[in-house]
């Protein structure tokens, strides 16, 4: 159950990165509500999951996940880069987080 705590903790961070951008310096209301109860989430989560995962290797996946899947959405959402050297570091991440899960 603690893997799944995780995951869901690392899916709120995704959402709480993106939703900053939203927010336009938290003047916009329900974008800097829905970032706040992301950021909130998110850490309850983590802090349910770090009661059985070793505290390094679920901040590392948590960090990880919230890393990974806000560059993808970077890229999609607001066109950023996606070049050879930057979809390859996010391959790393996702192989570093993998190795974690394996290792834990």
């Amino acid at each position: 159950m603690a893997w799944i705590y995780l995951f869901v903790a690392g899916l709120f961070e995704i959402g709480w990165a993106i939703g900053l951008k939203y927010t336009e310096g938290f003047t916009r209301l329900v974008p800097s509500v829905l970032t706040g109860a992301s950021m909130i989430a998110s850490v309850l989560l983590l802090g349910l999951a770090l009661k059985a995962l070793p505290v390094g290797t679920g901040y590392a996946v948590w960090t990880g996940i919230g890393t990974v899947g806000t560059a993808i959405l970077g890229i999609y959402l607001f066109g950023e880069p996606a070049t050879a050297a930057r979809l390859a570091c996010i391959g790393l991440i996702v192989a570093g987080i993998l190795g974690l899960k394996l290792a834990a």
